[in-house]
């Protein structure tokens, strides 16, 4: 049960990647074909409105506005609008401009940024001279540049050499021309960082507001608020509010049940578990599953250097899940030596306690 307790953090980042790849692969298909993207952001944070709050209801009981004091509500708030608003904004809008080969390139890079702003604010420690500090900034650099080679090294063809289809076409995008694609990309590199200082955030909040459940259904109805104020003020077309398609309802419900009110409350539970690393590394596995499901799917060729971008992905996520299993060890070790310490110390102290008392009661002169 022990071992199962330790897997359990690693084993909720592997599904929350599995569902993150399907809301790009569906959301991608479903943009091409018209659907705003900011309208997207703002069905998709209603749906998960919608399913989390009754939830939380029956639950846990009617959640109240006074158990927010100032603090907690800014901090939300603050996590909302930069892990919500603008980095969903950011990066579908720089997934438009340049294209989905970029977006999936740029946003593997949330790691190493991750690694820099926690280590930069306390949150992450790293000893140079220690074997888990090494295994875990080699895996960090193994991860990124396994997954960035995905999709940007190629090689030999080894899978789907043929033809694609038309829906695989559309994933796939095209590059637009040169100052498009610098916008987009720049659209990207912000909403990395965006994304790696909400996963950072999260650990103050989480100290100070630990009810995941709560903190998830708080930050869904916020970004919803939010995405409705963006949107208002960029898309003035009242049609394009207007969802056409049984297929753009169901990928905006998808995506806000499954991406953002499952995701946001599992994925805080995990950084309150093992730190936000823990849980940016776990990002270009998603680029390995979005490419096997293209591949299967949606005919996308695979190419060689996919395959060995894939194989170094999975084994700096191996790397640097045992540095990170053995600081989990040694702080386990370190808590039961000093939990020792205290019944030691609380046995002596008693110890002496009592035969001073047995002392006292003992006669001067013996009858």
């Amino acid at each position: 049960m022990g071992k199962f307790e330790e897997y359990k953090p690693a084993m909720a980042m592997t599904g929350i990647q599995m569902c993150y790849a399907g809301v790009t692969l569906s959301a991608r298909a479903t943009m091409v074909n018209g659907l705003s993207p900011r309208v997207f952001i703002l069905y998709r944070q209603a749906f998960a409105t919608m399913f989390i709050f009754p939830f939380l209801y029956f639950s846990r009981g009617k959640p109240k506005i006074s158990s927010l004091d100032l603090k907690s509500f800014s901090l939300i708030f603050l996590v909302s609008l930069v892990g919500i608003t603008i980095n969903q904004n950011l990066y579908l809008e720089g997934l438009y401009l340049a294209s989905s080969a970029m977006g999936s390139a740029v946003g593997n890079i949330i790691p190493a940024i991750t690694f820099l702003v926690s280590f930069l604010a306390g949150y992450e420690k790293v000893n140079l001279w220690d074997k888990r500090g090494l295994a875990k900034m080699a895996g960090t650099i193994l991860c990124v540049a396994g997954a960035t080679s995905m999709t940007l090294l190629r090689g030999p063809k080894i899978l789907n050499s043929g033809s694609t289809l038309p829906v695989a076409n559309a994933l796939l995008g095209d590059l637009k021309d040169q100052n498009t694609w610098l916008f987009g990309c720049l659209f990207l590199f912000s909403s990395t960082v965006c994304w790696s200082f909400w996963l950072t955030l999260q650990v103050p909040i989480s100290a100070y507001y630990p009810d995941h459940l709560s903190l998830s259904a708080w930050m869904c109805l916020f970004g919803t608020i939010q995405c409705a104020v963006v949107t208002f003020f960029l898309e003035k077309d009242p049609n394009v509010w207007i969802l056409h398609s049984y297929s753009e309802f169901a990928t905006c419900l998808y995506a806000g049940v499954g991406a953002s009110a499952l995701s946001f409350t599992v994925q805080a539970w995990a950084i309150s578990k093992r730190g936000p690393v823990f849980s940016a590394l776990f990002n270009p596995l998603c680029t390995v599953i979005v490419t096997i499901l293209a591949a299967l799917f949606f005919q996308e060729e695979i190419y060689i250097g996919s395959l060995i971008g894939g194989l170094g992905v999975i084994m700096g996520l191996y790397i640097v899940l045992w540095g990170k299993a053995k600081d989990v060890m040694m702080n386990q070790e370190q808590r039961d030596s000093e939990n020792d310490s205290e019944v030691k110390i609380h046995n002596e102290d008693f110890s002496s306690t009592t035969n001073c008392n047995r002392d006292l009661e003992d006669p001067l002169l013996s009858k």
